[in-house]
């Protein structure tokens, strides 16, 4: 049914409505009719109870006491709804019968045995009540009663088109209403679809406007908004990221640019023409580097915690981990102290695991001072391996904290020109480490060191 939400909720309203009004039309009229029915078989039980006292039997004939006066009575008085009353004998051969009858008779049947049904006299509707005569436990004839049912027909007839007539204008009617109101209920709707019609790429500052009632709909335009928020923040992160990553291929781009145009200008000799190429070789690399771990970054965003299913002991990622920054660690003269508390068979994600504890040694390594010292401690505590890298380097400065997981953020980094990286390092790892539900957690103090502390599920 291609019916717009509007009248889809008037409808299916006026549906259930129209079951409930069936059934309760249903019940009164059943009611009614029963009750109808059920006051005029009283009413014909007692006129047949009080008619039979006053019958005599004589041989075989069963007749009426008094008719003479009774037939006095019919004269002088007006019978609204008169009583008929017929006597016959147990073959169903008339006895006798009430004056009013005169020469019609009431019709016998044998299947009513003390029952009521309807039937007619003179092609007119009536109720009849037939019940035995006995006398001496033996059934001796019967004694008919009837009275006329067309008023009892017309107040039914009359109740049942009032209620279909009531029935199909109220149904109508509460369509109409349920239009309406269902019209006003979703005006909130309207306002979100409408707000979601003007917002684009370029517009994502507007929110939808919350409504008084705190019911569905708010939350609805609550959840809205929160999506409209994240939405923006990803453009922003999305436009950012690009700024940077452009600036950052820029300039490694240009530098090599440069050196070769210089390099063609005039003929050079094979040692200048080594250093060149060495340089240049030098900011591929370093290109590479940076489109390396910005797809790794893509593939954090797209597809978190693919790689989690194969797990490693937390000792040998650390012991890979500073085998690999060896050279790194005898240039800078390092004394990196390990020690593993009850750790060595702790099982962590590994290609994860193995990103978070790279980056975060290689900047301790980077940030620390010559001859200075890394501390390397895993334990257990409350179901979680924790491992905590600790260096006495240059730290970070409290402003710059806040930033640290940033994508090319890089804390102070005119003062550390020496010190090489892009700033991506640390955005890794926060990302490896929200895909494996484990927490980072770093502390620093500027001029003292820097403590980054990596709390994996057991």
């Amino acid at each position: 049914m291609n019916l717009s939400f509007r009248n889809r909720i008037a409808f299916y309203y006026m549906m259930a409505t129209a079951i409930i009004m069936a059934v309760v039309f249903g019940a009164i009229f059943f009611t009614v009719k029963e009750t109808v029915w059920q006051n005029l078989d009283n009413d014909l039980s007692y006129e047949a109870k009080k008619h039979t006292g006053e019958i005599h039997l004589i041989g075989d004939s069963i007749l009426f006491m008094n008719k003479a006066e009774w037939e006095e009575r019919e004269h002088r008085e007006i019978q609204v709804n008169p009583v008929f009353i017929q006597l016959i004998d147990k073959q169903g051969k008339l006895m006798d019968k009430s004056p009013n009858l005169k020469l019609d008779q009431l019709p016998f049947k044998a299947s009513e045995f003390g029952g009521h049904f309807d039937t007619k006299l003179n092609d007119r509707a009536i109720r009849q009540a037939q019940m035995p005569i006995e006398r001496n436990g033996k059934i001796k004839g019967y004694i008919l009663a009837a009275m006329s049912s067309e008023s009892a027909f017309s107040i039914i007839l009359k109740l049942r088109n009032v209620l279909l007539i009531s029935y199909f204008i109220v149904l109508i009617g509460l369509y109409f209403v349920s239009r309406f109101l269902a019209g006003r209920s979703i005006i909130p709707v309207q306002g979100i679809t409408n707000t979601i019609t003007r917002i684009t790429k370029n517009n994502l500052k507007e929110r939808v406007s919350l409504p008084q009632n705190q019911d569905e709909i708010y939350n609805l335009s609550s959840s809205f908004n929160a999506l409209l928020q994240r939405i923006e923040k990803a453009m922003e992160r999305e436009r950012q990221f690009t700024s940077d990553a452009s600036h950052e291929l820029r300039t490694p781009l240009a530098a090599l640019r440069g050196t070769l145009e210089v390099l063609i200008r005039k003929p050079r000799t094979q040692q200048e023409y080594e250093e060149k190429i060495n340089y240049s070789l030098k900011e591929i690399e370093r290109m590479t580097e940076i489109l390396e771990q910005l797809l790794l970054l893509a593939r954090l965003e797209t597809s978190p915690g693919e790689n989690s299913a194969v797990t490693s002991p937390l000792s040998e990622l650390i012991d890979e981990s500073i085998s690999h920054f060896k050279t790194q660690i005898d240039y800078k003269k390092l004394k990196v102290n390990v020690e593993f508390d009850q750790t060595e068979k702790a099982l962590v994600p590994h290609y994860y695991s193995n990103i978070i504890i790279d980056n975060v040694i290689s900047n301790a390594i980077k940030y620390s001072n010559q001859n200075g010292k890394i501390s390397i401690v895993t334990g257990m505590y409350d179901n979680q391996i924790i491992c905590t890298i600790k260096d006495e380097g240059i730290g970070i400065k409290e402003a710059d904290l806040a930033h640290i997981y940033d994508s090319f953020y890089r804390s102070d980094a005119l003062s550390h020109k020496h010190i090489t990286g892009n700033g991506l390092g640390l955005s890794i790892a926060k990302k490896c480490a929200d895909a494996i539900h484990a927490q980072l957690t770093i502390e620093s103090t500027y001029g003292q060191g820097t403590k980054v502390t990596v709390a994996f599920l057991s």
